[in-house]
């Protein structure tokens, strides 16, 4: 259902709805959103300063910025353990959104190069196939953080496997972070302040999301 309201603090509004109209802007994240995503980005980072100098001696200079490699060994795991928790909230929190719709599928043949080229992409939804995908590939990949870093804790005789299975998920995840990261600064100007103010405008809905901006605002798009 459309909800479009003018209210002038949409920081005000931000705090307890999303999928508001607030004037020129539209709130697309309220509060505890936006209190999840920076939960499972921090805990993840401090997983990863505190794991790539135990992965390797490339990384040892990140292991100073915890107060050396003893202490990073003793952070990361229970760092790990926050971001299973982190992801857990984000999980149930977002999972209402975030099933492909039918005009949705197809997003890995010629909708991703399309949206790549800037080109108009009508999809129903607040968040876009290329978007749902990424949510479950985080999600399988906290799931292979967790049950491959469980054993490790323990001298059992699989823990050889599961260091092999950490790193590769690591590796994975990583790049899609970067892919994700991207994405929601530089090359899409305007998406980053959707996790910090909260809002976006009305202009970048219209154009990243003409399906969510019409539902949310009754207005038609243009192609």
């Amino acid at each position: 259902m459309s909800t479009v309201e003018h209210v002038e603090k949409p920081m005000m509004v931000g705090r307890d709805r999303d999928n508001v109209v607030v004037g020129d802007e539209i709130v697309r994240h309220r509060r505890a959103t936006r209190l999840i995503h920076w939960s499972v980005a921090i805990t993840f980072f401090l997983a990863l300063i505190t794991g790539m100098p135990i992965w390797t001696p490339i990384f040892g200079w990140m292991a100073s910025l915890v107060g050396g490699l003893d202490t990073a060994r003793v952070i990361h795991p229970y760092a790990g353990v926050l971001f299973i928790i982190a992801s857990i909230f984000q999980f149930v929190h977002w999972l209402p959104d975030m099933h492909l719709h039918e005009d949705q599928k197809g997003w890995l043949s010629g909708k991703a190069f399309s949206y790549m080229r800037w080109e108009h992409v009508e999809e129903s939804g607040k968040y876009n196939g290329g978007q749902i995908l990424y949510f479950w590939a985080a999600c399988l990949g906290a799931l292979g953080f967790l049950l491959s870093g469980i054993p490790m804790w323990f001298p059992l005789w699989v823990r050889e496997i599961c260091i092999w299975i950490h790193d590769i998920t690591f590796i994975c995840f990583f790049v899609g972070l970067v892919g994700h990261m991207y994405l929601g600064s530089a090359a899409e100007p305007g998406t980053f302040r959707a996790m910090t103010r909260g809002t976006v405008t009305r202009r970048w809905a219209r154009f990243h999301h003409p399906g969510w901006y019409k539902e949310v605002t009754g207005e038609e798009t243009r192609k």
